[in-house]
């Protein structure tokens, strides 16, 4: 349906993208993935003809329909609902059940949709454009970060909506669940090309991985080999005897191409500094009733919870029903209207808020920003963590005003490292991080020693970090005292068709279940023993041909020194054969180790 071959785009002498080629096809849905600044919204701008493009062509097909998520907001109807059936196809204007159904799905209540559009906030105004993209049918999708200003139970339903969507879509999203619950192929723009695969993001990650293993092992053998060609040239190119089978071998290296070393890409890396704290309970909620005003309705009623001191807490639910107010109550932003939260005197909260952004400096350089959060801090401190949120060397010097979203999303994760703290409270911090980022933060939180307090809608984030949930749901708050994957299973949210997931077991099943579970301890067994014989195997030969290389190789300088040609002759060839077959051994213990760790993965997930 669409092609791009040849495609290249540079700014001055920086390739975003190089000589890439892809194609689209029925019904693809393709996850657009890379880290930020690598030229995922410019391949978009490239397809909607908005921006140039420096070599290459784009083929998109007669008559074919691109739409697009527009970020800009411009509304001429006086109510959503007015506004969203601008969406509509030719022929469908009076279908106003779908796009009611649309803007449903989106959030938006019954009382909402005969409300302006002026009246909501710039979150609910891109859901609204978001909507009416849906809306309007298009043969392909393009949508760049679909999921921003959506709550859990908005993209719980856009995820459903795409999986049924009956034309092709491109997405870009650094949500991996939201990814892989979606997307058939994952396009990854990695090092200035571009890969497509059917899969989901581990096998794209794994296989880029696999890829620049080989690519290092093939780059160091060939170096080595180099090395070995350029010694014997050097201590046989003076042997009047030996000139011919030197300039053989000057002549065949320089036809040989060198592999250039990869080039280290930079990631987030950080941890957040924790001082310990002798509390079992340092902060607990009693009865907690909040609201914005007496005419309001009371945002959160009766809430009571206790936390210890290394409780990872997850606080979930719709946008708009108190889960940043309930942050803002815990750091005395606000006050509640009664009941009691009691802290531990010696507790020290780090606190990233959604709009933390806002309140940085444009003036400050970041150095500046991070050390403005703990003045007693010495500089080399602060460049420690300017280097951890990947703004080393001169890049610490930057400007506030000239950064992107992502890059003072990380300046603000960087002021919360300057001051160890025990509790860390957290509203959306995966927000303008990329999905390397994203993982690198999930991966600090969960080292994090202290107490987490975190609001998030980012659905593999909750899988992996929260022991416990404070739930917004129904107009009430209630603990949950389990992880987030139990509380699909048991309770889901409201509008969600769920299945019963009471599991009776009678006494006369157990002996199936134990049958049943010693089965697959033997499968699993076997399996898993199959590839660690194979890689053991593999290993010892390695070991072996290398040292027969290494033996063969003074032998053939043994022989070059004697002049023995008819020797040299045949431990060249015997050392070719060797080396080929070092390098297949090689590559198959590379594919043996790859399938054991996939094999490690489903096990462990079955």
């Amino acid at each position: 349906m669409l092609t791009i071959s040849g495609l290249s785009k540079a700014y001055g002498s920086q390739y975003l993208l190089h000589n890439v080629d892809f194609q689209l096809t029925a019904k693809e849905r393709i996850g657009v993935l890379g880290r930020n600044g690598h030229g995922k919204t410019t391949l978009f701008n490239i397809i909607l003809g908005e921006e140039y493009h420096d070599q290459g062509e784009v083929t998109i097909p007669k008559n074919y329909r691109i739409g697009c998520l527009e970020q800009h907001i411009n509304f001429t109807k006086a109510t959503i609902l007015e506004e969203g059936c601008l969406g509509l196809p030719p022929g469908q204007e009076e279908e106003t059940w779908n796009v009611e159904k649309i803007l449903a799905g989106l959030g938006f209540s019954q009382e909402d949709m005969q409300r302006p559009p002026s009246e909501f906030s710039g979150g609910y105004q891109v859901r609204l454009n978001l909507a009416k993209t849906l809306i309007s049918q298009p043969n392909l999708l393009l949508l760049d970060e679909p999921t921003n200003y959506l709550d859990i139970i908005s993209i719980r339903w856009l995820e459903r909506f795409l999986r049924s969507w009956p034309g092709e879509i491109m997405f870009i999203t650094h949500d991996r669940q939201f990814m892989d619950r979606v997307a058939t192929h994952v396009l990854g723009i990695h090092r200035q090309k571009i890969r497509k695969i059917a899969g989901d993001t581990s096998k794209y990650l794994q296989q880029i991985q696999q890829d620049e293993e080989i690519h290092e092992k093939t780059r160091v053998n060939e170096a080595k080999k180099r090395k070995q060609e350029e010694l014997f040239i050097t201590r046989f190119r003076a042997k009047a005897r030996l000139a011919g089978m030197v300039q053989s071998r000057i002549k065949a290296l320089d036809k040989r191409t060198q592999l250039d070393k990869l080039d280290n890409i930079k990631s987030l890396s950080f941890s957040f500094r924790w001082e310990k704290l002798t509390a079992k309970i340092p902060i607990g909620v009693d009865n907690l009733n909040f609201s914005y005003g007496f005419d309001m309705p009371e945002l959160i009623q009766d809430l009571t919870f206790n936390m210890a001191s290394s409780d990872h807490i997850a606080v979930v639910g719709p946008n708009g029903k108190g889960k940043s107010t309930l942050l803002k109550l815990l750091t005395e932003k606000l006050s509640p209207i009664s009941g009691n939260i009691k802290k531990h005197p010696n507790l020290k909260i780090g606190y990233f808020e959604q709009s933390n952004v806002e309140h940085l400096d444009p003036r400050r350089t970041v150095e500046e920003e991070i050390m403005y959060a703990d003045p007693n801090m010495d500089r080399r401190r602060v460049r420690d963590i300017c280097g951890a949120m990947m703004f080393q060397g001169d890049n610490a010097l930057k400007p506030i005003s000239v950064l992107s979203g992502g890059e003072k999303c990380r300046v603000c994760l960087g002021k919360l490292l300057a001051a160890p703290c025990n509790l860390l409270l957290l509203d959306e911090p995966t927000n303008h991080l990329d999905t390397e980022a994203c993982d690198a933060l999930m991966d600090a939180i969960n080292k994090f020693e202290g107490g987490v307090i975190i609001v998030t809608h980012n659905e593999r984030l909750l899988y992996q970090v929260p022991q416990r949930l404070i739930v917004f749901d129904k107009g009430k708050q209630s603990v949950y005292e389990s992880n987030y994957s139990d509380f699909l299973k048991e309770v889901g949210w409201s509008g969600e068709e769920q299945e019963s997931q009471t599991v009776k077991t009678k006494s006369g099943n157990r002996k199936v279940l134990r049958k049943q579970r010693a089965a697959f301890i033997k499968e699993r067994n076997n399996a898993l023993n199959g590839y660690k014989n194979q890689i053991k195997k593999l290993e010892n030969s390695i070991t072996i041909m290398e040292k027969e290389v290494h033996d063969k190789n003074k032998d053939l300088i043994t022989a070059s020194g004697e002049g023995n040609s008819q020797k040299i002759t045949e431990l060249s060839k015997s050392i070719h054969n060797l080396e080929t077959k070092t390098d297949k051994a090689y590559t198959d213990l590379d594919e043996v180790m790859c399938a054991l760790e996939a094999a490690e993965k489903k096990y462990a997930k079955e």
